[in-house]
């Protein structure tokens, strides 16, 4: 390489100096002209040679690749990278596409191709090839496929591996990312350190101190670049950030499981994917074998893997954070999701480190509870405000999940896993959740641990399945999930089963109303077809064990007793001239309005809630009557 000055916008010159120094530093006190052992680069061409290669290729070449050419006429890419070696300009010359990749790729083309498969359909015929040496991989530059200043894109393809080619925008952004990549397959080498490690692990600090005061925005890129180098703990630091910014998507964290300060937190949520199935081949053994590579004990990590499976793993740090998180965690488990997160938001300041790797308290994510609370803008919350000691402004509080009273139960997408869209509740005022199966549940009823309502409503057995048990095939056993709603009430819901109301109804309000005021609440949406149910709607209240008032709409049809009030007669609610679901959102507003009743919608729909089984909402046919039970199975021929 000779000359000094520098190309275009970009310092090839320094840059190129740079990796050829940290590739194989010279001995302290030896002079810049002494011999080395591996030499990445040559003498730059000269503007005639660039020049003499253009004519014979007939193209220009792009501006960064003709830059680069300038300074070194070729490079030693690295023996990992698949391109060992890209050539000068005598050695250039057109792909030719010699294996018919265009057949293959234009193959993958649908009706409607995107611009960018097209272009890589194509770009097998008309690439310029520029390595010279390699493990049948190849680096090809594409005249197609150039952006506004006149860069060609580089493909790299690994003819081996049966994968689509990699594509960089620019040959500079192909020779830095594998300057990057050079760093990365020596970052865990104690004798690797030069000016650019000291300057990426500072980066690393200045990030970790920036994600501790909130300022998790301007991490984020510090740790990206980083983590492109190989840096430790730039993965890790970055994997907890992007964890909070989509607490769905797993993350892994590495070696951390091997230290007893972070292995409490860590160790759950990386056995979330493995507890919910996500893990195919090899099941258990491969998750529990690869995190005691990593240095977790078996023992630890199959006990946690099953707590988490069976949702009785709890997230409990110490501290005020930890009071805190038990607080939250007993108002959620009975629905009060928004007032948890408050508790939560409020103390989140005084969360501590376990150790200086660990930046968010990511055991929450791992909670049954409490990490379905974390949304994603939630968890952007999180990340926004100052913890373990280190001070900022405190973020915007996060919009409340749940509206007030019941018009959400009227939405067309309130339950996106029902059959059927329809629903059940009942309230009881005045008591705990935990009363509720002894007033309305079956024989022996207790409440679940917290689980999604909708798993426990498609786990539940039917009636004949249940014969055994002295279960009739007429009875209609709701699997509901309890809670606490505003107000003093405690309710029941079902709006996960298929159940529709038939002649023989039995409301279950004046069991309820045995330890005070109980409402009962049935609506079923009606079919469209000629010859369908119609539209059905029950309200029963009661209290001290006696019915006080009800009516069941049917169609046009209306059943009614007792001295309903004014703001609830069905002839108000539900009008001759109603389209859609009108008359079902005015009677759920007037349900808000006149009694106080509400549900908590993110607990029903996203979180976790105990559930049991009630008694039948259907009672005994008697003589006469008629019913017909159908069950569906699966014949494998």
């Amino acid at each position: 390489m000779s000359g000094d000055s520098s190309y275009g916008s970009f310092n090839w010159r320094g840059f190129l100096r740079r990796w050829q120094e940290e590739w194989m530093p010279r001995p302290e006190g030896e002079a810049d002209g002494g011999p080395r052992s591996v030499v990445l680069g040559r003498d730059g061409a000269g503007e005639a040679a660039i020049v003499a290669a253009e004519e014979r290729l007939g193209r220009r070449l792009p501006p960064s690749y003709r830059e680069f050419l300038a300074v070194s006429d070729g490079w030693f890419v690295d023996q990992t990278a698949g391109v060992y070696r890209l050539g000068g300009v005598a050695e250039i010359d057109w792909f030719g596409d010699p294996y018919d990749m265009t057949s293959v790729y234009e193959g993958f083309l649908d009706d409607e191709p995107s611009r960018e498969a097209v272009l890589l359909a194509g770009m097998w015929r008309r690439a310029l090839r520029l390595e010279t040496d390699s493990d049948a991989s190849y680096a090809l530059l594409d005249p197609g496929d150039r952006d506004e200043d006149g860069e060609w894109a580089l493909y790299v393809y690994q003819g081996w591996s049966g994968e689509f080619p990699d594509r960089y925008p620019s040959f500079r952004a192909y020779m830095e990312a594998m300057y990057r990549h050079f760093h990365a397959t020596r970052a865990e080498r104690s004798d690797f350190v030069n000016a650019t490690t000291r300057e990426q692990d500072g980066r690393v600090e200045r990030a970790r101190s920036l994600a501790l005061r909130g300022r998790y925005e301007e991490a984020v890129p510090l740790l990206e670049e980083a983590a492109g180098f190989g840096r430790p703990h730039s993965a890790v630091l970055l994997n907890q950030i992007r964890h909070f910014l989509a607490p769905g998507h797993s993350r892994g964290y590495g070696s951390l499981v091997a230290d007893a300060r972070y292995l409490p937190e860590v160790l759950p949520v990386e056995a979330v994917g493995p507890a919910q199935e996500q893990w195919r081949a090899g099941g258990d053994e491969h998750w529990l074998g690869m995190m005691a590579a990593r240095g977790a004990g078996r023992e630890a990590a199959e006990a946690v893997l099953g707590e988490v499976r069976d949702g009785t793993y709890r997230y409990a740090p110490a501290g005020a954070w930890g009071r805190a998180v038990g607080e939250a965690r007993e108002a959620a488990r009975w629905g009060a999701c928004d007032a948890a997160w408050r508790v939560l938001r409020d103390a989140l300041a005084r969360w501590e480190q376990p150790g200086p790797l660990l930046i968010v308290p990511l055991g929450l994510l791992a909670d049954p509870v409490l990490g379905p609370l974390v949304t994603a803008e939630r968890g952007r919350e999180v990340l926004a405000t100052p913890r373990a000691g280190h001070t900022g402004p405190a973020p915007q509080a996060v919009s409340a999940l749940d509206p007030p009273g019941l018009a959400w139960l009227a939405e067309p997408a309130r339950f996106p896993r029902s059959l059927g869209g329809g629903y059940r509740c009942v309230w009881v005022e005045g008591v705990e959740p935990a009363r509720l199966p002894g007033l309305i549940g079956e024989d022996g009823a207790v409440l679940s641990g917290p689980v999604r309502p909708f798993d426990a409503a498609r786990a539940a057995r039917r009636p004949h399945e249940r014969e055994d048990e002295g279960v009739e095939l007429w009875e209609d056993r709701a699997v509901v999930a309890a809670g606490r709603a505003e107000g003093a009430w405690a309710f029941a819901f079902d709006g996960y089963g298929l159940h529709h109301m038939s002649h023989l109804f039995r409301s279950p309000v004046t069991d309820a109303s045995a330890a005070g005021r109980a409402v009962v609440v049935w609506c079923e949406p009606g079919s469209a077809s000629a010859g369908g149910r119609p539209d059905a709607f029950h309200l029963s209240v009661a209290e001290g064990g006696e019915e006080r008032y009800a009516f069941t709409l049917w169609g046009s049809e209306v059943e009614r007793s007792g001295a309903i009030p004014d703001a609830l007669d069905p002839d108000r609610l539900f009008r001759p001239g109603d389209s859609g679901n009108e008359g079902h959102r005015r009677a759920l507003d007037a349900l808000h309005g006149e009694l106080g009743l509400s549900l908590p919608r993110f607990a029903l729909t996203e979180g976790r809630l105990p559930t049991f089984t009630t008694r039948s909402w259907t009672r005994a046919p008697r003589e006469g009557e008629g019913f017909a039970y159908l069950a569906f199975g699966r014949v494998r021929r």
